[in-house]
């Protein structure tokens, strides 16, 4: 009919967000979720996974190429970055529960690199349009302690005026409206800062560092 909208146009996932929904419930609807036009050209939406019961969450901006092709939060390079300085941190990865602020792969061609999908940041408008989903796990989940992994995690956790290199490896409260409210939110930077960094050791002994502000909130 013309002039109808599609429910992407509104940007928002909230009609796609069942309510009283369990993390299995909400990881079923959420592939059906078409509340941005984000959904478009990914291959499935990737949901968070891990510990129902943990007691720290970790928030990053988006899926990647792989996590996009395999439907599993931080399985690239970046996840296995993560997991080591985790476990230097004193943090076991199999009791944290991971996801991403947006849930669907935002990328680009650029014709001199092939056929190669380009990771492509999210709008604030994207990342508003996903913020639901991101609710809905922390309402469930209850956790301790969340940890804003990049600039984009952190704003979707503490909103747009977050600098990360300001407020990097220090322990917030979250807004008691915001998603991760009750919560301590630790940020620091996204793991795959460190594999685009010329001095990776300085910059991963960084994240370890802020990663033991988390531990050490934890008890």
């Amino acid at each position: 009919m013309a002039g109808t909208k599609s429910p992407e146009d509104a940007y928002t996932a909230a009609p796609f967000v069942p309510e009283g929904a369990d993390l299995g419930a909400l990881r079923e609807a959420a592939a059906g979720c078409h509340g941005c036009p984000l959904h478009r050209d990914t291959t499935q939406t990737v949901f968070g996974a891990g510990d129902p019961a943990a007691r720290v969450v970790l928030v990053g901006e988006q899926p990647g190429d792989q996590e996009d092709r395999q439907g599993k939060p931080f399985v690239g390079p970046a996840g296995k970055v993560l997991d080591r300085a985790l476990d230097e941190a004193g943090i076991d990865p199999d009791e944290t529960y991971i996801t991403n602020a947006v849930k669907h792969f935002k990328f680009i061609h650029v014709p001199e690199r092939g056929k190669r999908r380009i990771h492509k940041p999210p709008s604030l408008r994207e990342l508003s349009a996903c913020g639901p989903w991101l609710e809905a796990e922390l309402e469930l989940i209850e956790p301790e302690v969340v940890v804003a992994l990049g600039a984009t995690a952190g704003k979707a956790l503490l909103g747009s005026s977050f600098r990360v290199t300001e407020q990097r490896g220090t322990r917030l409260e979250g807004d008691p409206s915001g998603p991760a409210r009750g919560a301590l939110i630790v940020p620091t930077i996204h793991p795959s800062a460190v594999l685009r960094a010329d001095d990776r050791d300085a910059v991963y002994e960084g994240l370890v560092a802020d990663l033991r502000v988390a531990g050490e909130a934890l008890g």
